[in-house]
Order: C-alpha cells, then sequence, then structure tokens
C-alpha cells in the first residue's frame, strides 16, 4: 500500500469529481500536502477523514456540521453527532409525510372535480367570502399566464402549487368581454384557504352565475355568450369582473378535451 495518492486516483476511488476534492480542501475538511511539482498529494489519514465525510454525507449532515466534528472527535461528540442526525431525519420524515399527505389531497382534488362536476349548466350561486392572493397583469396569451403564475408563486413564496390545484384561475377584463373578446386577462390568482393571514384580496361574498365546462377554452366565447344571456334574461347586473378558474388545465393533461373549467360572474340580485 502506498503512502500517497495523487489527485486523480483518489478521484477514481471515491467515484468523485476533481472538483469536489478541491471544494473540500477549500473547506479545509481535507488537507493534502503538495510535492515539488506542486501536485496535491493525499495521505492515509486523508483516506480515512474521506471514508467519514463520504458516510457523513450521505446520512445527511452539512459540511458545516462535518468539519465541526472532524475537527473535534470523541465519544460524547459521536453521540451528539448522531443525536443531531436523528433530529434531521425526523423533520426530513415529518416533511415527506406532509409531502405524501398533500399529493394525496392532490389526487383526490382531480378525481372529485371529475366526478362531481355539474358540467354545462348556468347556476346562480351563493358563494362565501374567499381570500386570495392576485398578481395584476395583461394576459392574451396561456403563456403569459404560466409566466404571471411563476411571478405570483415567488411573490407568495412558493406556498401553493399548480399540479392538482383547483384554485388558480385569472381575472377577465370586463372591457374585452363587452366587446365580445373573451381572451384577454387583467390578472392571476390563487384562492388561499379561509385562515390564510397572508393573503392581498378577498373575493366579495355573494351571488355569482358560475358555468362549469370541458373541453378547449376557445368554448370560452360561446359559455360566456350563453351566461350573459342568462343574466340579461333574468334582469341581473353584474357587480365585477368575471373570473374563469383552471379546475383541470395543461398541468395535468395534454388532452383539451379533458380540461374543466369554472366562470363566475359576480352580480347583483
Amino acid at each position: 500500500m502506498k503512502d500517497f495518492y495523487k489527485i486523480g486516483e483518489i478521484s477514481e476511488m471515491y467515484d468523485m469529481s476533481r472538483d469536489s476534492l478541491m471544494y473540500y480542501e477549500k473547506l479545509e475538511i481535507l488537507n493534502p500536502i503538495r510535492d515539488d511539482n506542486g501536485y496535491r498529494l493525499y495521505s492515509i489519514s486523508d483516506i480515512w477523514r474521506l471514508n467519514l465525510i463520504k458516510e457523513l454525507k450521505s446520512l445527511g449532515f452539512s459540511f458545516k456540521m462535518i468539519k465541526e466534528y472532524l475537527d473535534k472527535r470523541d465519544i460524547n461528540s459521536t453521540n451528539k453527532l448522531l443525536i443531531n442526525g436523528i433530529e434531521l431525519l425526523d423533520e426530513q420524515i415529518y416533511t415527506l409525510l406532509k409531502q405524501k399527505e398533500n399529493m394525496r389531497k392532490r389526487m383526490y382534488t382531480i378525481a372529485d372535480t371529475y366526478e362531481n362536476s355539474n358540467l354545462n349548466n348556468i347556476e346562480l350561486n351563493y358563494l362565501k367570502k374567499r381570500k386570495g392572493t392576485v398578481l395584476n397583469g395583461q394576459i392574451k396569451r396561456d403563456e403569459e399566464f404560466d409566466l404571471l403564475i411563476q411571478k405570483l408563486q415567488k411573490k407568495y413564496n412558493n406556498k401553493f402549487g399548480i399540479l392538482g390545484n383547483n384554485s388558480v384561475g385569472s381575472v377577465f377584463s370586463i372591457e374585452s368581454l363587452n366587446k365580445g373578446i373573451t381572451t384577454d386577462f387583467e390578472s392571476v390568482f390563487c384562492f388561499l384557504n379561509d385562515d390564510a393571514e397572508d393573503y392581498n384580496i378577498e373575493f366579495e361574498e355573494g351571488y355569482y352565475v358560475t358555468l362549469i365546462y370541458a373541453g378547449d377554452y376557445t368554448n370560452n366565447t360561446e359559455h360566456i355568450q350563453h351566461m350573459f344571456d342568462f343574466i340579461e334574461d333574468n334582469k341581473l347586473i353584474i357587480r365585477g369582473n368575471p373570473i374563469e378558474i383552471y379546475k383541470i388545465d395543461i398541468h395535468e393533461t395534454e388532452k383539451c378535451e379533458e380540461y374543466i373549467t369554472e366562470i363566475q360572474i359576480p352580480i347583483k340580485c
């Protein structure tokens, strides 16, 4: 067995890049010596340190914790390290269980939307006040919607997702609707839980003319016209901008016929 190994040999032995080894050196958790030509030489001492670093990394310890442990090791510090490791794992398990439950809820939301949506029926519904987060911005293309949603997620610290979320939508431009244009929107939004404290809009409690339909968004023009006819026939008055909620969209399926969209128009009775 040799006393010293070159960086290429260590890189191959540990299936590790040279950059990683040099990064360890920068962190001062490895300290190879240099030969007369300036090449790094790793000693037997570096080998056991690398073995330990590799194992501690696989257990989820940070480089900061690894360095502190390597700088001062005894039975007490080893026990303390392992206790900290158990606490870290408990936190990770909790996070994973939350993610698992979140995925189950998304699956339920998608299934419930398909099974219980009353399609193509115009209804007059009383909806309670809803909290939300909104971001203003002119939208005339689908790509602009996703760009604004990304900005909204960033603004809201990524506290809501897209996949399986039937609470994301857009606010129509009522001015454009009055001209027969159904592809212009003023903002994007996401409904939040009733107990949310961090919100910047409240959708008013009251009556809404609603319609849920399946299929491509090009059907909007026909559906909205039917809703306007319903409002006129029943002598109702629009009291705000209509909204469109994407219950199932391109994020869940690439088949337009599987899209499910809800339009809500706030009215005065």
